[in-house]
């Protein structure tokens, strides 16, 4: 049977490193700041900028809110992200997604200061992700990566197949695991025999946002399992991955909920104290 990794407690030992890293700063000068941006009534996105604002407050460092009307036009917003850009107290700039649709999210994802793009989505941080050169990282796919490293699984030399290909998860996990050395495969829709490539997978990364796609039955014995995905269903919440009989396979594995969830916000903060520390030029 496999470990379970807990992502609640490795997420809080995140939070906590970054409580600490907060306090170093703050005792020389820097007070970390996130400002989220909220554009209309989704009830989810907002559920989710609370948990951040809350996450903030808790780590020590100020959180700055604004919530502006579905009815806000894209230069509107624009106009909000470039007064942020220009804030000294502000270190982090997140954008909660998805926006109105008469809004395009590149345009406002790209007017966002490169350091201080925390969510890791810049043309310029993906740029840097994939020249392998220090910048900041997407939170979930950074989540995903100390995840294995907290329970000592090293990717280098290891088969890692990524099941999705988003910008959000699928592609910069795959080059983070790249740059970790491991030999991956990202499979998605189009591969053709999905069950063959994870069968040979030391290391398995489900992104694809649909519940049970991944079978437990193709999962290698030994292998670790990483699920990202989270979809809500008539039993609750489910991964991407048939857990029960993944579990009896693989040498570890996340639960959802409770796995890579809890580790996206704390990466967030993370990030949002390295751009602090950097702005500083600590």
């Amino acid at each position: 049977m496999a470990r379970v990794i807990d992502g609640k407690a490795i997420g809080q030992k995140v939070r906590d490193e970054v409580k600490t890293r907060v306090a170093e700063l703050k005792a020389r000068g820097v007070e970390p700041g996130l400002a989220t941006v909220l554009v209309g009534d989704d009830p989810a996105s907002a559920i989710y900028v609370r948990m951040k604002k809350k996450a903030c407050l808790e780590a020590g460092m100020s959180s700055f809110g604004i919530e502006l009307p579905a009815s806000t036009t894209e230069a509107q917003l624009l106009e909000v992200v470039d007064g942020l850009n220009t804030r000294r107290d502000v270190h982090g700039i997140l954008v909660q997604l998805p926006v109105p649709e008469h809004i395009e999210p590149e345009h406002v994802i790209d007017r966002i200061a490169p350091a201080k793009d925390v969510d890791g989505l810049h043309a310029v941080s993906r740029g840097r992700l994939v020249a392998g050169v220090p910048g900041l990282r997407p939170a979930t796919p950074l989540g995903c990566i100390r995840l294995l490293d907290e329970i000592g699984c090293d990717p280098k030399g290891k088969n890692a197949v990524v099941i999705g290909r988003s910008l959000l998860v699928g592609k910069p996990v795959a080059l983070l695991l790249l740059e970790r050395h491991a030999t991956v495969t990202i499979c998605h829709s189009r591969t053709k025999d999905l069950a063959a490539e994870i069968a040979r997978a030391d290391i398995v990364v489900a992104a694809i946002g649909k519940a049970g796609a991944i079978k437990g039955e193709w999962i290698k014995p030994g292998a670790v399992v990483i699920d990202v995905g989270t979809n809500r269903t008539e039993q609750g919440l489910v991964g991407d991955v048939e857990y029960a009989e993944a579990a009896q396979r693989a040498s570890a594995i996340t639960p959802v909920p409770g796995g890579v969830g809890p580790m996206t916000i704390a990466m967030l903060l993370s990030n949002t104290a390295q751009a602090a520390a950097t702005a500083a030029g600590l």
